[in-house]
């Protein structure tokens, strides 16, 4: 009866050394997921931010859509930006990016 006790006491304690491995696997597949994916992505979209909020009058800007265009306006949502002579057209700011082309020239020069 004491060896059949003694095993049982035995399986029980690899079962919890079981559940103890997958619960630390899961937070280790979640800390990398968070530093390889979260982490990355929030800092990008931080960084974004930052930009639209610096653009100003003058910047030229390339849409969501795929218009090149220089702002005429700032408003709190949303931009006012010239496309073509006298055509002007309201684009949220979220749909805004800086043009890379005009950016790499001036990043050339310093």
């Amino acid at each position: 009866m004491t060896l059949d006790l003694i095993l049982l006491q035995a399986e029980e304690a690899a079962q919890q050394g079981s559940q103890w491995s997958f619960w630390i696997m899961m937070i280790l597949i979640f800390v990398v997921f968070y530093f390889f994916m979260i982490r990355p992505q929030t800092k990008k979209q931080k960084e974004l931010q930052k930009q639209r909020e610096s653009m100003k009058k003058g910047d030229k800007v390339v849409t969501a859509g795929g218009i090149y265009g220089e702002i005429k306006e700032v408003q709190d949502a949303a931009f006012i930006i010239t496309i073509a002579k006298d055509v002007t057209i309201k684009v949220a700011k979220e749909s805004v990016f800086a043009d890379a082309a005009d950016a790499a020239p001036a990043a050339e020069q310093k």
